[in-house]
């Protein structure tokens, strides 16, 4: 057996959620570059204006990558990560922590949960999660898109990334994208758990493997991948319309048909490949950390309890 062996009591709801929001900022640390280098990609013929032909030229993942560094320094491909990492304590907490408990409650504290169950969960806590952390994905992302050009950067720390936006857009700004995000969280969350469930069950059932280490990574690689195959139109629209100027897109929807107009369908697709090794090896370093961490945090509250 790899790793932390799994303990004889069931994990808590509290260990759930702690793990789950710690975890996925552990992820982040390690695949920030990816999703810099992703967003960078999905804005990129946003706009074709004269002052934007001087802009760096994106090609690839890491021509992306090589393209930031050279011209912006290393230090870019973590542009907002402080965002980066207070969106995933407060939302993956809720979306990956809570998603268990919802799925029982959903079946009623039945072992045995259907499809239906584990979309209806998956959907229920993707919706809460952006309820509670959308600021931060907003704050987020403006911050990846923003290269260091002529004309100087657009804010200069967390703080004032959100003072700034409440500032001049008011507390709407700060939640712009709510719809598209919620639309694509709904998604990501469904085929994103819900894969990684499936592929884990099968593998148990069959005795293709055991509740380990390569177990969990199988199931978190599949996951991964048929994420980002769904995914990613969703999320290109998001990123497209938290980036805009106010006034840009008159909605989400009207983001999406501008794209597909100006750009055709394959604009939907752009950054799909950073889009995945970054949701792949993401999910990858999450579930097997969450994982991890589940057990290590359920065998150190057993050791607490034991008597001496």
């Amino acid at each position: 057996m790899v790793g932390f062996k799994p303990t004889d009591v069931p994990p808590t709801a509290t260990v759930k959620f702690l793990g789950a929001g710690t975890a996925a900022c552990i992820a982040d640390l390690i695949t920030f570059p990816l999703d810099t280098a992703k967003v960078r990609l999905q804005i990129q013929g946003e706009t074709k204006s004269a002052a934007n032909t001087k802009a760096a030229q994106y090609k690839g993942v890491f021509g992306t990558i090589a393209t930031m560094v050279k011209t912006e320094g290393p230090t870019s491909l973590y542009n907002g990560l402080v965002a980066g990492l207070q969106r995933q304590m407060s939302f993956a907490s809720v979306r990956i922590g809570l998603y268990d408990s919802v799925k029982q409650f959903y079946t009623r504290g039945s072992e045995r949960a259907g499809i239906g169950s584990r979309l209806l969960a998956g959907c229920t806590t993707g919706a809460m999660a952006v309820a509670v952390a959308q600021p931060t994905d907003v704050v987020k992302v403006r911050f990846q898109a923003q290269a260091r050009v002529e004309g100087g950067r657009r804010y200069q720390g967390t703080m004032d990334a959100y003072k700034t936006i409440a500032k001049e857009e008011g507390l709407k700004g700060l939640w712009k994208g709510t719809s598209p995000n919620v639309a694509r969280n709904a998604i990501v969350n469904c085929t994103e758990l819900v894969t990684y469930d499936l592929i884990k069950d099968m593998l148990l059932k069959y005795n293709l493997m055991t509740d380990n280490l390569p177990c969990h990574f199988t199931s978190a690689f599949g996951a991964g991948f048929c994420t980002t195959l769904i995914a990613s139109p969703v999320d290109v629209v998001k990123t497209r319309y938290m980036n805009s100027a106010p006034g840009h897109y008159g909605s989400a929807v009207s983001c999406a048909f501008t794209m597909l107009r100006k750009e055709g369908p394959m604009a939907f697709y752009k950054g799909f490949m950073p889009s995945f090794l970054r949701l792949g090896s993401w999910n990858v370093v999450m579930f097997v950390t969450y994982e991890q961490l589940k057990r290590a945090m359920m065998a150190a509250r057993g050791s607490w309890e034991a008597p001496f």
